[in-house]
């Protein structure tokens, strides 16, 4: 599938050394350094494309763009592969729902989401994958599972066992009676009779009356969605064999963590004997008016909708840092116009001819950043910063400190 249009990332000047990324690690729960390498590899998993771009994508995906940005910035390499679920049933419901071709309500939210993307100046994945067109490395990964006596069938469906080997449990520390509970709400189906155990997931349906199917060893029918993620970090990602992990991060929303990216981690531990990810970095989520912002909820801000009435896609960027990526957070309209404000002060700073001191000022933002993403403090040490040069603060170069928030901020003036 075709990415969005490529970000110029410009090169962090070589007099700032960066100290090495720190960020938290949902499976130990403790604040880690990313060991320093001269490659990374980061899955990030993608949306499903039954709606429109809100703000807990944004906040997402801007996480990650934020530490590709610094991982970047080191000097490394950084291979993003970002996945699409092009197929699944709350897509197939909202398609029947508004009687539209499922195809066709793809498409369209694909190519609004990318272009929200490309507005708010997020680094486009090296692979965007489909889920469809993943469909014959979903099967391979399938008969990988069933040659190691992990799958099994129900009726004409099949069902990944989640078997004591794969350290099933280890990412969310949930207690069995939470995880049954949580993948009851999230799609799961733990009293499905003929069940081997209550929390093994479907990898393969059969297809459906006026559903979509694909031909396979296993029936016609369609994937199920954590082996759909599974297998393409393994395919786009070239796990190095020396390594204990397969990638270095896997990331997305906190919402994920359970059952998706501890299901995709079982699946990855029985295929490879190894742990998927050396870190598991989770966004929080973002709410308004006191509740979740969701598709189900009906309660999404859009960034589409945002940019359309005038919004800067800088200013809804500057807004989503000043909040640490891990929080959840509500969001507002006093919170965006308070934020339009001080970017709008910042880039007034930025375009005197005399600004404050800027490489004491990019020092410390760079430590905020290689401290768990520390976007807040950023934030406030440009608003003191923008709020001394408007004073008639000397001695800065707001050229250099215009590249550094380019580089590493996503910030374009």
């Amino acid at each position: 599938m075709k990415s969005w249009s490529p970000v110029e990332v410009p090169p962090l000047h070589s007099r700032y050394q960066l100290s090495q990324l720190s960020l938290t690690n949902s499976k130990t729960g403790l604040i880690q350094v990313i060991p320093a390498k001269s490659a990374y590899r980061m899955y990030v998993c993608g949306i499903t494309p039954y709606d429109a771009t809100h703000l807990g994508h944004a906040a997402t995906y801007l996480t990650f763009d934020l530490i590709g940005r610094y991982l970047l910035a080191t000097g490394s390499v950084v291979t993003y592969v970002q996945n699409i679920t092009d197929i699944d049933d709350p897509l197939l419901e909202r398609a029947t729902r508004d009687g539209v071709d499922w195809k066709e309500l793809a498409h369209s939210q694909i190519e609004l989401f990318t272009s929200d993307m490309e507005c708010l100046r997020v680094i486009p994945p090296d692979s965007y994958i489909g889920a469809v067109e993943a469909i014959p490395l979903i099967i391979d990964a399938i008969q990988s599972l069933q040659k190691h006596g992990s799958i099994y069938p129900i009726n004409h469906d099949y069902y990944f066992s989640n078997s004591p080997e794969s350290t099933f449990g280890e990412l969310s520390h949930l207690s069995q009676k939470e995880m049954e509970e949580t993948f009851s709400q999230r799609g799961g189906d733990p009293d499905l009779p003929g069940k081997l155990h209550t929390l093994d997931c479907l990898v393969w349906m059969s297809q459906r009356e006026g559903e979509p199917g694909w031909p396979s060893i296993l029936g016609t029918g369609r994937p199920g969605w954590h082996i759909e993620c599974t297998a393409i970090a393994l395919e786009y990602l070239h796990p190095d064999p020396i390594d204990s992990f397969l990638i270095d991060i896997q990331g997305g929303g906190n919402d994920l963590i359970f059952p998706h990216h501890e299901m995709c981690r079982s699946q990855a531990k029985v295929l490879t004997g190894k742990e998927l990810a050396a870190n598991y970095v989770h966004a929080g989520m973002i709410g308004l008016d006191g509740e979740k912002m969701s598709k189900s909820k009906g309660n999404l801000v859009l960034v589409s909708k945002l940019v359309s009435k005038g919004i800067n896609p800088m200013a809804i960027r500057y807004a989503l840092m000043g909040h640490h990526y891990r929080d959840d957070q509500m969001w507002s309209e006093e919170l965006l116009s308070k934020a339009s404000s001080s970017f709008e002060k910042l880039k007034l700073a930025c375009s005197l001819t005399e600004v404050q001191e800027t490489s004491i000022l990019i020092r410390a933002i760079t430590s905020a950043l290689a401290n768990d993403l520390d976007t807040p403090t950023v934030i406030k040490l440009l608003d003191n910063w923008a709020e001394e040069s408007l004073r008639g603060g000397t001695g800065g170069d707001s050229d250099d400190l215009k590249t550094s928030l380019d580089a590493l901020l996503g910030l374009k003036f």
